[in-house]
């Protein structure tokens, strides 16, 4: 059985290619140099429509050769075999065939089978630009599932391995690992719509209005083979039959069935959240101790700190219905607490400060990066550094981390105003027209006048 792992590489192509020790595969010629690397114990390498040993070369010359130099560089499959399943030549051989099926004579690649590890694995690295046509490789659920993952199970079957059989439906990432995290996701959301729809309609066709109303755009009829819904703001619908057990077509025909002959419905369990514990107040001899003022946010801390409240992270929305955009960045918070966690820790807020902030990570990276070339040379001449390099590589992957986390704050902040002003606008507009209701109730009431006293 081979399991399969893709990588897009993205990074600069200009770092050091003796990098070949650390397992993170961050660049195309640090994941080549990776799967090339003769310290492994025992390897075996071959190159598909290229030179093993010239692969990074020719790889660049097609980039050139096509003007296709930016974006994704290159791919990198993690091609893995059960414990005890192959031997190394059968490992290596079926990993050939396979880079080959999938590229076919359109992408230069390497293919190193490591013996190091229980399990023997194959590093394929590829090309992203082809060099007959110049065309990119596009890496994507349909990709994955139907040329990678179809591609090996081929394979392992003529060479008589066992193969992976698929076991329910596949999931994004983000969406799977919200929902480990217990967090809220947009297919959650839309859920929660639709229960709101059903108990607004009567039947089918007065649930999908309930659903218009709300901003929903509905594929339905007859020339229409799976009911679907697009809430505001979207890009792309979602069928009904994707939304799990009690939201297919004909789970929601028999909800609405059962609420026509007033049927008890079991109601989705609202999210229990903690209750504030009342802080406790120690006086001391004398009277009180002196309260600490709270700190006054400015900038990019107060801009995140007013956005985390809109979405309900400090404390409850209550009974304000925001825009279905709004409401799927909440699908986000993780990433935007770790956002808020970086500003607040270096006190950032302005795009200035940010700059300087990244420009300051980005040099301790390229001096830790020089730091570890030394200890690798070191390394060759047989001195015992590894842990001055392991220990290189754990702050690095922190810088990086932090580095990355600058570069979303960057391209987030605007979203993330444009969102903030449409929730205020929209609570300006329920307190105007509040106001006005209140003003029309006091001049409807007739006039209370009573006579003169005798």
């Amino acid at each position: 059985m081979a399991y399969d792992k893709i990588i897009p590489l993205r990074a600069r192509l200009d770092h050091c290619l003796d990098y070949v020790l650390n397992e993170e595969k961050s660049s195309l010629s640090y994941a080549l140099t990776y799967a090339e690397n003769p310290e492994k114990s025992r390897q075996l390498v071959t190159g598909v429509n290229c030179q093993a040993r010239t692969a990074f070369q020719e790889m660049q010359a097609t980039k050139r050769r096509w003007d296709k130099k930016g974006g994704i560089l290159g791919y990198h499959i993690i091609h893995s075999y059960a414990p005890g399943e192959v031997t190394p030549e059968q490992a290596h051989a079926a990993g050939v065939e396979f880079a080959r099926r999938l590229l076919g004579d359109r992408y230069e690649a390497v293919v190193s089978t490591h013996l190091d590890r229980e399990h023997y694995h194959c590093h394929i690295v590829f090309n992203s630009v082809s060099f007959m046509d110049g065309k990119k490789y596009r890496s994507d659920f349909e990709s994955y599932f139907g040329q990678v993952r179809g591609t090996s199970n081929a394979v392992s079957r003529d060479y008589g391995l066992s193969i992976i059989h698929p076991q329910g439906q596949g999931k994004h990432y983000a969406q799977w690992d919200a929902e480990s995290r217990g967090g809220a996701t947009v297919t959650g959301l839309i859920r929660q719509d639709i229960d709101a729809a059903i108990q607004e309609g009567f039947t089918f066709d007065t649930f999908l209005a309930a659903l218009r109303r709300q901003g929903y755009a509905v594929k339905y009829g007859a020339d229409v083979k799976h009911t679907a819904v697009r809430p505001p703001g979207a890009q792309r619908f979602f069928r009904l039959d994707s939304l799990g057990d009690g939201y297919t077509e004909a789970d929601v025909r028999a909800r609405l069935t059962a609420i026509r002959r007033g049927e008890a419905q079991e109601q989705p369990q609202p999210v229990q959240r903690p209750i504030p514990r009342r802080q406790r107040r120690y006086t001391v001899q004398g009277g009180r101790l002196p309260e600490r003022r709270p700190q006054k946010l400015h900038g990019f801390r107060a801009l995140y700190v007013s956005y985390l409240y809109l979405l309900g992270v400090r404390r409850p929305r209550g009974k304000r219905q925001y825009p279905f955009p709004i409401r799927a960045e909440v699908t986000k918070l993780h990433r935007y607490q770790r956002q808020m966690k970086l500003l607040q820790t270096y006190r950032i807020d302005t795009e200035q400060q940010l700059a300087m902030l990244e420009s300051a990570f980005q040099a301790e990276i390229d001096a830790l990066t020089e730091q570890r070339k030394e200890l690798y040379q070191q390394k060759r001449a047989g001195e015992d550094v590894t842990s001055e390099i392991e220990s290189i590589n754990q702050e690095l992957r922190r810088l990086r981390g932090q580095l990355k986390t600058c570069g979303q704050i960057a391209a987030d902040i605007p979203r993330i105003r444009a969102q903030a002003e449409t929730c205020h606008a929209q609570a300006r507009r329920e307190k105007e027209d509040r106001e006005k209701n209140l003003a029309a109730n006091r001049e409807s009431r007739p006039d209370r006048h009573f006579g003169p006293v005798r």
